[in-house]
């Protein structure tokens, strides 16, 4: 298979007319392809570089002796490489693959289990140094003897090289992304010809090198990556990006012990006019984690970020927050009996179980959302994945009893103060809104199901639930008694809940009509189609009028599915068929033996010979 690849890779591209070309011919390498299936053969499907190093090596050996380019015996005697070298197609092969080997050796090297020390590192980017040399060697040769689609792709090779190696060493940003920008505009434009292997080798190299470009990016500061961003591409996959996440796990290795040093400032943690004092340095490491992904969600740019992400995010704050408590907890354990420091710790657990309890009902929030954003989708796009209205029911029961918890959390102390009042009443009314909502969509799944008078209760219920929701919204704003403290709070209610409660109140209004009318229809209709049933019955069991199927009614535009809002079966066809009578050999009764009288043949039968003797003949 590897010769195959390689025998495709070297074809000889000969034009005819030109006689310059017939003596200088261009050679035509497959650099992409020869690459990848000699990394993914020889060790970096698994990140093996040290057996894809001795691959290169033991390569080398053979182009060297095959090609007689040997460097003598014995006394090393150096043989220069130029264009006037190059006769064949090896000979490029051979510059390829001494950078490859060199480039193995480097990453081989950055693969260590502690991380290269100093001495290493300066060995490692020598190596890379040698394999850039040896790759604008090959670049340079391929623009003189090889082909335009080989130039190209040399041309992108020498440029990634290079931009690792400044990638390495950690400066000249701007040359770096500009040597990856330049490899990345060559894959794009030779993704666009060629076979379909080619195509998807370009793309994905593409990909590869999409991660890089970001990172420099932000370093310049062009653009601010945040923690999450910079995790999500770190979990991309591919030999080009062995050498970013080498260098990303000594970013987030320096954001790490910035954000430990970050934490030693924070003493306390803030909550509804509480001040709980943190003692563990894991706790507050873990808290700040949390604080700054929550940044990530409130902050400027989180309405550019997907919901996939915002999930993902959620996510990893919900992991933050329950690492924390398991801390809390395990410090109250070993708190003794130390009064004080329980309360501390208890209210601290308390408080950060709050919050925990906030973004949960935030995180399905978010789901609400998307669920109802693919149930309007689904009404324009049929091929989409359905969405039912019992999805977002089932959404909202998870809403109601994140909120239940979350008011019998904050109402378990014994002195409340005022803001744990005012957050209680919020559960409340949260609590209704969500009520609410749930009653609108069960009314909708009943819809669905052609249950007309349940659907019009559910949606005068969710219509009365909606209109008390709002007074007593409109009764919070008129009260004296709200704190400065929770105007952000209030801010939030006027902009979201207060919209969404006004709109889930016309449309209940909406749909209660249509409802009541589509039943009045229906009843309407009721004993007309009974009588046309009926009409249809007879007594021998054979109905008189029977719909036909769609098999035997093709030649007319007619749907043989009813309409969505009532579950009737489809009439495809008869399923399972019918019988059918096919024609057999006719049984033949003979009646006619039993009345016949036979003659005796008694006279023909041999009679039974009585003595001694005549038995002895039996």
């Amino acid at each position: 298979m590897v010769k195959e690849n390689e025998v495709a890779a070297m074809e000889i591209e000969v034009p005819k007319p030109n006689n310059s070309d017939q003596i200088n011919p261009r050679y035509s390498i497959n650099v992409l392809q020869l690459l990848k299936s000699a990394q993914m053969q020889h060790g970096l499907r698994h990140g093996d570089y040290a057996r894809y190093r001795r691959y290169c090596t033991a390569r080398l050996r053979r182009l060297y002796k095959s090609l007689k380019f040997t460097h003598g015996r014995g006394k090393y005697t150096r043989r220069a490489m130029n264009e006037s070298t190059v006769t064949e197609v090896r000979y490029l092969h051979l510059v390829l693959y001494t950078a490859e080997r060199a480039w193995s050796h480097a990453m081989e090297k950055r693969q260590l289990l502690d991380g290269p020390n100093a001495k290493q590192r300066i060995y490692l980017i020598g190596r890379l140094r040698k394999a850039v040399k040896w790759a604008d060697l090959f670049s340079r040769l391929c623009t003189a003897k090889g082909d335009s689609r080989t130039s190209l792709e040399a041309e992108a090779y020498a440029s990634c090289m290079n931009g690792l190696l400044l990638f390495e060493q950690d400066r000249n940003w701007d040359t770096a992304l500009k040597n990856f920008i330049s490899a990345r505009a060559v894959y794009e434009e030779l993704g666009k010809y060629g076979d379909l292997e080619n195509q998807v080798l370009c793309r994905e190299r593409v990909e590869e090198l999409e991660p890089s470009i970001r990172y420099c990016r932000h370093k310049i500061g062009e653009s601010n990556l945040k923690t999450s961003e910079l995790l999500q591409i770190g979990e991309m996959e591919g030999p080009a990006l062995d050498l970013f996440k080498a260098k990303l796990e000594a970013s987030l290795a320096a954001m790490a012990e910035a954000r430990s040093q970050q934490a030693a400032s924070l003493t306390e943690f803030h909550w509804l006019g509480h001040r709980f004092p943190i003692s563990n340095a894991k706790t507050r490491v873990a808290i700040l984690k949390a604080q700054e992904l929550e940044k990530d969600l409130h902050g400027p740019a989180a309405d550019s970020l997907s919901a996939e992400k915002k999930l993902a995010v959620f996510d990893k704050i919900y992991t933050a927050y329950q690492e924390a408590r398991s801390f809390i907890r395990s410090d109250l354990a070993s708190a003794g009996n130390a009064d004080s420091v329980k309360d501390d710790l208890n209210g601290l657990d308390k408080a950060v179980g709050a919050v925990l309890g906030q973004r949960t009902i935030e995180r399905n929030q978010l789901l609400v959302s998307i669920a109802k954003s693919k149930l309007a989708r689904h009404r324009e796009d049929k091929n989409e994945k359905v969405t039912k209205p019992e999805e977002l029911v089932r959404l909202y029961d998870l809403l109601l009893q994140n909120t239940a918890d979350l008011s019998d959390l904050v109402s378990s102390g014994r002195d409340r103060k005022p803001e744990e009042v005012a957050f209680s009443e919020d559960c409340v009314l949260r609590s209704m809104a969500f009520r609410a909502q749930r009653c609108f969509y069960l009314a909708k799944s009943y819809s669905s199901a052609g249950k007309r008078t349940e659907a019009y209760a559910l949606y005068c219920h969710a219509r009365s639930l909606a209109e008390n929701a709002l007074k007593k919204f409109q009764t919070m704003m008129d009260t004296d008694e709200l704190l400065c403290s929770m105007e952000h709070f209030l801010d939030a209610l006027l902009g979201a809940m207060t919209k969404e409660l006004k709109t889930l109140y016309n449309e209940c209004r909406a749909n209660s009509c249509i409802e009541h009318a589509t039943g009045i229809m229906e009843d309407e209709k009721a004993p007309e189609n009974l009588s046309n049933k009926i009409s249809t019955m007879s007594l021998s069991g054979v109905d008189k009028k029977v719909e036909k199927f769609l098999v035997e009614k093709l030649d007319v535009y007619e749907s043989a599915v009813g309409e969505s809002n009532v579950k009737s079966v489809p009439r495809i066809g008869v399923f399972p068929p019918a019988f059918q009578s096919t024609p057999r050999n006719p049984i033949v009764l003979d009646l006619a033996y039993n009345c016949i009288d036979f003659p005796s043949l008694e006279n023909r039968m041999k009679k039974d010979r009585k003595g001694f003797i005549s038995r002895l003949w039996r």
